[in-house]
């Protein structure tokens, strides 16, 4: 189901505050997707200093002391890496023989199966003249979508000398205006769930809403974990006259970053349900739709707007990659953690590119560093822990809080803090000094408060070093959040590599030892039950007992399902049935 203007059947979903935060410049003229987040604009204003003196552009800095400076920075940044990505494709696109290396490289990265390729390889061997290639390079060809992330909850208030500013210049707002007015044709993905307040101010820009002919410069692309969350803020949105283009759907625990634990529901069973429910949606959401477009006075498209589903979260093969697309008819899937060991897509400083290729799974863990209080997947050991063990050793936990972005926490203060803050912490402490706990009850509680750590500088840092950048302020230590796939790619790949590993022309994965993508979810899944919430949860509470029963239950109908699955003849193609349906069994057994 891959489109016109979709080169490639995969996108690299954003990864951290930093690691991506110029893959588009490096992947984007090759007809790659990839997403830039928008949490960290002193990152970006970083960023663009150092791209503009490299391509001799004047630089003018952005100060924090003129007004909206956040949107305007987060804009600015936007349209730079947009000038430069279309320069650079222009380039490969003009190119199409002189520069020979460039222009085959965009089409070796293509898949054998790509009608690109095929109308390019009968146009050589028809012999084509140099102008008939340029000409359906010029036609054909396009570059990869620039596209950005906004993390809906971090959307904390702003001042200015002391008082509170509108809403507008909240922190998820202002990256929204800086996106709206920049001069991308892309799209924004909305991830950690619904923010009514925001999805509203949405309404403020002309380029979420269809022109006359049905186009829509900027895009909506929602990070949802189920198929009702979907239909519930597609047809939010729907009712604002704003389309969802995208559904983009996540493994809630086999991902990286922040994991979002479904209630037991496995990503197969999900999927199952966009690919039974897809027209449904697509017609239901549709009606709601045009109905708010003539409301608004605004143009109907003739026709119903592309709607795409697409998946993420432990990908691994190209076997995987082709049952996803086939199966489910998904127009594209994400990979993310793996391309951390691509230099070419990454920015990375070499020591925590070393750290990942040599991680094992222990050391890539479900921790509770994260002020946002959700699950998040750190690298044991990362130079950001060892700063923050160093501290509380010498009894001053907490860290500096330079860039305050999850300074979400008003339990002491009027003016929200951050829970990783030293702020926070120690007023955190002092509160617990005073319940009168036992030992062991009090180091269980002062473990969880000094546990927090500042990931909102750390995974913004390695961009800094890798580019030998000022980072006087972050200091040098390096947060990193791989997903449990990473620790089986144990080597930097170059682009193509990678590129060839996701379409099965070549291998880069050298452990033989390596689950199914569904196998290792469940497995994941099986052991949050187990270690997290069964600990956390008391059977004796009727409210909690539910909880407990339901996440069971969601895991025991996702293996069923599996179980129906791979019997059947469509997925004989994935090889290790018989090892599956085992390891499906065994999980089952674990259950009791």
């Amino acid at each position: 189901m891959n489109h016109l203007g979709n080169p490639h059947t995969f996108h690299i979903p954003v990864m951290g505050i930093g690691y991506s935060i110029d893959t588009a410049v490096r992947v984007a003229p090759y007809g790659i997707s990839s997403v830039i987040s928008l949490v960290d604009d002193i990152l970006m204003e970083k960023m663009r200093e150092f791209y503009s003196h490299k391509l001799n552009i004047p630089f003018q800095p952005i100060s924090r002391k003129i007004k909206d400076f956040r949107a305007k920075r987060i804009t600015s940044y936007l349209n730079l890496v947009d000038t430069m990505v279309k320069e650079k494709f222009e380039e490969i696109r003009q190119a199409a023989i002189e520069k020979k290396d460039e222009f085959d490289r965009y089409i070796e990265m293509l898949p054998d199966f790509s009608t690109l390729k095929t109308e390019f390889n009968e146009l050589i061997a028809a012999k084509a003249s140099i102008q008939e290639i340029r000409k359906w390079a010029h036609n054909r060809l396009r570059p990869g979508s620039i596209d950005v992330n906004i993390m809906t909850k971090l959307d904390k208030e702003n001042y200015l000398q002391g008082e509170t500013l509108p809403a507008e210049f909240n922190d998820a707002h202002a990256a929204l205006r800086g996106f709206a007015e920049s001069n991308l044709e892309s799209s924004i993905v909305l991830s950690a769930g619904m923010n009514p307040r925001l999805y509203a101010y949405m309404e403020n820009f002309d380029d979420f809403y269809p022109d006359q002919t049905g186009y829509l410069k900027k895009k909506i692309v929602l990070k949802v974990s189920d198929y009702r969350s979907a239909i519930i803020q597609g047809k939010y949105l729907a009712k604002k006259g704003i389309w969802v283009s995208e559904y983009r759907v996540e493994s809630g625990l086999n991902c990286g970053g922040h994991a979002f634990a479904t209630d037991g529901a496995l990503l197969g069973p999900i999927l199952e349900a966009f690919k039974n429910s897809r027209e449904e949606l697509t017609r239901e959401v549709y009606e709601i739709w045009s109905q708010a477009l003539v409301l608004r006075n605004r143009p109907v498209p003739a026709e119903i707007p592309e709607m795409r589903i697409t998946a993420q979260g432990g990908v691994g093969t190209a076997d995987e990659q082709e049952f996803l697309m086939d199966y489910y008819g998904l127009d594209s899937v994400g990979w993310g953690s793996p391309f951390l060991l691509v230099p070419e897509a990454v920015t990375m400083d070499h020591e925590t590119r070393q750290q990942l290729i040599e991680s094992t799974e222990e050391d890539v863990y479900l921790s509770g560093i994260s002020p946002l209080g959700v699950p998040f997947y750190s690298l044991r050991g990362n130079s950001k822990d060892v700063e923050k063990e160093a501290r509380i050793v010498k009894g001053a936990p907490g860290s500096p809080c330079p860039k305050q972005y999850a300074s979400l926490d008003t339990e002491f203060t009027d003016k929200a803090i951050c829970t990783a803050s030293r702020e926070y912490q120690q007023l955190k402490i002092d509160q617990l000094d005073h319940l009168g706990l036992s030992e062991s009850e009090y180091k269980a509680k002062y473990d969880a408060i000094v546990e927090k750590s500042c990931i909102c500088v750390g995974l913004g840092t390695s961009s800094l070093l890798a580019n030998d950048l000022n980072h006087r302020a972050e200091g040098a230590g390096v947060s990193v959040c791989p997903g449990p796939n990473l620790v089986y790619f144990t080597k930097e790949v170059s682009l193509p590599e990678m590129v060839g590993h996701i379409y099965g022309k070549n291998n880069v994965i050298e452990r033989t030892d390596r689950p199914h993508m569904f196998v290792k979810e469940l497995s994941i899944y099986v052991d949050y039950l187990k270690n997290r919430l069964t600990p956390r949860l008391n059977p004796a509470n009727p409210k909690e007992k539910k909880t407990l029963e339901s996440f069971q239950q969601g895991i025991r109908e996702g293996i069923q399902y599996y179980k129906e699955l791979f019997s059947g003849k469509l997925t004989q193609l994935q090889g290790k049935v018989d090892e599956i349906l085992k390891e499906l069994d065994k999980k089952e057994a674990e259950l009791g």
